[in-house]
């Protein structure tokens, strides 16, 4: 019995409910002889007036089985690119029929989905938030291969189609309507088949309803061909600026303009072919595997609770108390609030209280301003904040998070005074980026309900969250925690406890890195743009002048007050650093007036000149591929280290840390992913050449000889 439900009525028009085996509809071996056998009856099918695909699950269509895909190597290029000519041609089948065909999208189109919906004449979908219409694919490494790129140009335009497919754009539907993805919306469910069969009905009258925009004779794209001499700038800027953006490491960004481009010139067949073609390349590269692995598999596991304890209830967060009111406790207060949550925001006088809740009306009144937010709304979250400078305003608070300095005798005292007004099952969460939780612990009065909640700035924007179990914390506050950071909206990682945990840790060593070579004599700009070559979003100098020199210091300055010793990077470069950049020149940072840069009071900014005369040697010469690998590798290693030694429990954590918490190049999927497609062996040949020439901080962490031996990749 089909998986695609055939249903012809007394008017001629045949409903399709597509029930694949499984909780969604997606494209798989299952689905190519359905739709294939679907469409061979249907052009057999006599008296038929309209076509209606529907689907009988809560998805219309999930597009394409990313277990196939991840799996995809050159050597399957040649039946892949068949199996894709194959799918498209029945789809071009169903697009051909004399009658009109109507996607009837009861829930969301995505990828495959949404390209499937293209190959119908009308897309009619039911107006509710949970309906999405877009194509993600760009986001995983690869671009829509089943049509998208060609149809949707042909359908809105080459700059239109780019902006949705380059973005990875999920739509509800009123927007999907307006950028001309869909045709019509309806209130519900119940409204969805009638209104498909109405617009059948009172098609059969105009002979265009039938025929596809692009199979029309002179047809033209909208806004013209990108040859066309209005189009002429865009041509020539678009793919100046996209390379600008992925610094050619996102080959399926290129591919996906290039092919837009064609579309908009080419008849639809060739067009078509080209696409095909060209996906064949991108699937079977390492690019389009690192991302699927990492942004759809690993952080679905995440987002799934594969690091949350069992056996435990939800335990969502009711009352909040953050202390201290700046940078990070008010961005605290305003992602809580946004979630329902109430919130007491702390500190030591009411103006600084006051002026954390302040931080969140100034967000809230933006989004007014965008018609993103509605005035009711903004005063429900601003009414869930309460400033205050009085510690009994934290009576009955099920969670507290400290977001003051890095300082540990400061943490300590805030904690014993407190702790008291925690309710009976509540937890204690440190909002610390370095500090070691167990020690923080020892100030509690219950070890067990203490745990490390290091959140990144600007809160409101960054998506991680990175939870930090001591020694003593119960799996119930583990459990309480990850909880809290889906409340919010936050991706959480759980790692265990070490001086600067995994992040901080792992961060550290790529400014340290950047550091050195400055010292060593490179230039300045050379750092800077090699790292942004492999991808890093700002290079170290800059990052490091961002985060503070002077922050730095302090934090050095604590952990010697702790007795711990910075094991990860490196004290003397540290030292060299503080005693050019601060004691002497006092320049602590972009904060402090400047540091590695100087910044100007239009937004522009430029090394500060004295770099040059502190460290700048014309005559040391470093190949640029030794800077790259010395930077990428840097970190690599120490995530490496964080998983052989139990600081990170999984590889997805590694992975999805590395890149929404550090930077890590997306194309990579993450530290611990490119040492899976860099190759063992390789890169243990490159860890090898890197210590013998630049010091054993590069040597290969033992775990990665363990899994050359034994073949199994980091998963």
């Amino acid at each position: 019995m089909s998986v695609f439900n055939y249903h012809k009525d007394e008017q001629g028009i045949v409903t399709i409910t597509m029930d694949m085996t499984g909780p969604v509809n997606a494209i798989n071996a299952e689905y190519k002889i359905a739709m294939n056998d679907a469409v061979n009856r249907l052009e057999r099918e006599q008296d038929l007036t309209g076509v209606i695909l529907a689907s009988a699950k809560r998805v219309f269509f999930a597009g394409a089985d990313l277990n196939d895909l991840v799996h995809a190597t050159p050597e399957h290029s040649e039946q892949i690119y068949r199996d894709t000519l194959h799918m498209k041609d029945d789809m071009r089948r169903l697009e051909r029929l004399p009658v009109p065909v109507v996607a009837a999208i009861n829930g969301a189109a995505l990828g495959g989905g949404y390209e499937l919906c293209l190959a119908c004449n009308r897309r009619i979908a039911v107006n509710h938030r949970s309906v999405k219409i877009g194509l993600p694919e760009v986001s995983l490494g690869l671009f829509p291969g089943g049509g998208g790129v060609v149809r949707l140009t042909n359908l809105v335009g080459t700059q239109g189609a780019l902006d949705i497919i380059l973005g990875s754009k999920q739509m509800v539907p009123e927007k999907a309507l307006a950028v001309g993805m869909i045709d019509q919306l309806v209130a519900s469910v119940e409204h969805l088949l009638p209104a498909a069969k109405q617009w059948l009905i009172d098609s059969q009258s105009d002979a265009d309803a039938a025929v596809q925009p692009w199979d029309r004779k002179g047809h033209r794209v909208p806004g013209g061909a990108i040859n066309a001499p209005k189009n002429i700038q865009y041509a020539v800027v678009a793919p100046t600026m996209l390379n600008k953006k992925t610094r050619g490491l996102m080959p399926n960004t290129t591919a996906a303009m290039d092919i837009a481009f064609q579309a908009s010139m080419l008849d639809i067949d060739t067009a078509l072919r080209i696409e095909s073609r060209e996906f064949v390349k991108i699937v079977t590269g390492t690019v389009a595997k690192n991302m699927i692995t990492t942004f759809f598999f690993q952080l679905n596991q995440i987002n799934a609770g594969a690091s949350r304890p069992l056996g435990f209830e939800k335990n969502p967060t009711r009352k909040l108390g953050v202390l201290g009111a700046g940078m990070m406790g008010q961005g605290i207060a305003y992602v809580a609030a946004m979630a329902g949550i109430r919130v007491v925001l702390k500190d030591m006088t009411q103006d600084a209280a006051d002026k954390g809740k302040a931080y969140s009306q100034a967000l809230l009144t933006k989004q007014i301003d965008r018609g993103q937010l509605d005035v009711i709304k903004s005063d429900a979250v601003l009414n869930l904040i309460t400033p205050t400078t009085k510690d009994a305003d934290l009576a009955g608070c099920d969670l507290i998070i400290e977001a003051v300095f890095e300082n540990i005798e400061l943490k300590n005292s805030i904690t014993q005074s407190t702790e008291q007004y925690l309710s009976g099952d509540g937890s204690w969460g440190s909002n610390t980026s370095t500090l070691p939780i167990t020690q923080l612990a020892k100030a509690s009065t219950k070890p067990e309900n203490f745990i490390g909640i290091h959140f990144f700035s600007p809160v409101d924007k960054m998506p991680l969250l990175e939870i930090i179990a001591g020694e003593s914390t119960s799996d119930a506050t583990l459990a309480k925690a990850f909880d809290f950071a889906q409340q919010i909206g936050k991706t959480p990682i759980v790692v265990n406890d070490s001086l600067g945990f995994f992040t901080s840790r792992t961060f550290s060593t790529y400014l340290d890195e950047g550091a050195k070579l400055l010292i060593e004599g490179v230039h300045p700009l050379k750092i800077e743009n090699l790292a942004k070559a492999i991808g890093m979003a700002v290079g170290p100098l800059q990052v490091q002048d961002e985060t503070s020199l002077e922050l730095s210091r302090k934090v050095s300055e604590t952990w010697a007050a702790m007795g711990v010793v910075d094991k990860w990077g490196s004290g003397e470069t540290q030292r060299r650093v503080v005693k050019d950049m601060i004691t002497d020149n006092a320049r602590g940072g972009r904060y402090h007036g400047g540091g590695y840069y100087e910044y100007h009071s239009d937004g522009s900014k430029n090394i500060w000149p004295g770099l040059f005369d502190l460290y700048y040697d014309e005559s040391v010469e470093v190949e640029d591929v030794d800077i790259q690998d010395r930077l990428m590798f840097r970190q690599v290693i120490e995530t490496l280290k964080c998983y052989q030694t139990g600081v990170l429990r999984s590889v997805a954590d590694g992975n999805i840390g590395s890149i929404m918490g550090i930077g890590a190049p997306a194309h990579s999927g993450g530290f611990i992913q490119f040492v899976n497609t860099y190759g063992f062996s390789a890169f243990i040949q490159r860890c090898d050449e890197l210590s013998a020439a630049y010091g054993n901080r590069f040597d290969c962490p033992e775990i990665v000889r363990q899994r050359a031996l034994s073949g199994e990749l980091f998963a």
